[in-house]
């Protein structure tokens, strides 16, 4: 019964029902292009965001201006000519855009002391180039961001790996020795640290690495418990591998992702304090310059002089928001679920 019925569609069916496939056209081809990796398709996916594309610019300009910026005058930033306080911004050719060297009222102060040399942020009240301190500030900000972060980076990444790695009882007392530091507020452990030793970038970059790498320490511990339960730890295990080769040839290459997007995000935050303890009189000490101090001189004549506010308050604010917009741009570009 079955074959007469197969019999008969097979006569129903005739061949003028069938059309040829066009191979070249109408064929839907695989794409046998080479694969991408993870990294190359992560970085692909950044590109397309123009905020973090905007981002990197400004950071990079930035960069290289606080390389440069000191050494385009011959000006230091702690040089003093008290016959050349409190100049406003003069630059020429610019004058159109408010660098004419004149103060609030109008005056063009640089006619009136009989100043030749034009000074392009203008100067403070002991005469220093803030073209000079402003970019020497950058500098210094960044630098102490940086490498806050960095140890930040490198004591999570080992504290949070052994804590999750080996687990028990290890696990439960180092998560209680970060519940410890978390329970107690950040700023007064900062500020009682660096009223006991000097203020200066050392005293500064310690006192914000003391509580600064538990977040980062938590991101990892996390990472690394979703991983090492998964089919390629067991694998790796199964095949005899060691505890060392699992920690560093498999689960940081691939917890890498949220740990650049962490470190993205504590650099502003390190730039914050740094420029909250100077604002405050527990950072960086005259003469050095940082955006903190340069801020914090720059409020207490705002009214009178405002460029020594503004320049500063604005750079702070492009470095903060082109850290925050990138470390976004990171986020999407590094999570799988984003991919088109």
């Amino acid at each position: 019964m079955i074959k007469e019925h197969k019999e008969e569609t097979r006569q129903q069916i005739s061949d003028d029902l069938f059309t040829p496939l066009n191979r070249d056209q109408d064929a839907e081809r695989i794409d046998m292009s080479p694969p991408v990796s993870f990294w190359k398709e992560a970085m692909q996916r950044l590109m397309k965001n123009k905020g973090a594309v905007l981002s990197i610019i400004i950071l990079v300009m930035l960069s290289l201006l606080a390389l440069i910026g000191p050494s385009m005058n011959d000006h230091t930033y702690k040089a003093q000519n008290l016959a050349h306080t409190h100049l406003p911004p003069k630059i020429e050719g610019l004058e159109w855009l408010g660098f004419n060297g004149q103060d609030v009222k109008g005056n063009d102060v640089y006619e009136a002391r009989g100043i030749e040399e034009n000074y392009w942020f203008g100067t403070d009240e002991f005469g220093r180039d803030l073209w000079t301190r402003v970019w020497k500030g950058v500098q210094i900000s960044l630098f102490i961001a940086v490498v806050a972060a960095a140890l930040d980076l490198i004591i999570g990444i080992v504290y949070g790996g052994v804590s999750a790695f080996y687990g028990g009882r290890l696990d439960s007392v180092m998560q209680r020795i970060i519940e410890i530091l978390v329970g107690i507020p950040n700023l007064i452990i900062i500020i009682l640290f660096i009223l006991i030793l000097e203020p200066g970038v050392t005293s500064i970059i310690l006192a914000m690495v003391i509580t600064g790498w538990v977040g980062m320490a938590r991101v990892v511990r996390g990472q690394t418990l979703k991983l090492k339960g998964q089919d390629f730890i067991l694998a790796a295990k199964t095949l005899g591998a060691s505890n060392t080769r699992i920690i560093f040839k498999h689960l940081l290459p691939n917890s890498m992702g949220p740990i650049i997007v962490t470190v993205m995000f504590t650099i502003p935050t390190a730039i914050f304090f740094e420029a909250f303890l100077s604002f405050i009189g527990l950072g960086l000490q005259p003469p050095l310059a940082s955006l903190g101090v340069l801020i914090e001189d720059g409020y207490k004549t705002m009214r009178n002089f405002p460029y020594k506010l503004i320049y500063p308050a604005v750079i702070i604010s492009l470095v903060m928001i082109s850290f925050n917009l990138l470390a976004d741009g990171l986020r999407d570009a590094l999570d799988p679920k984003m991919r088109n």
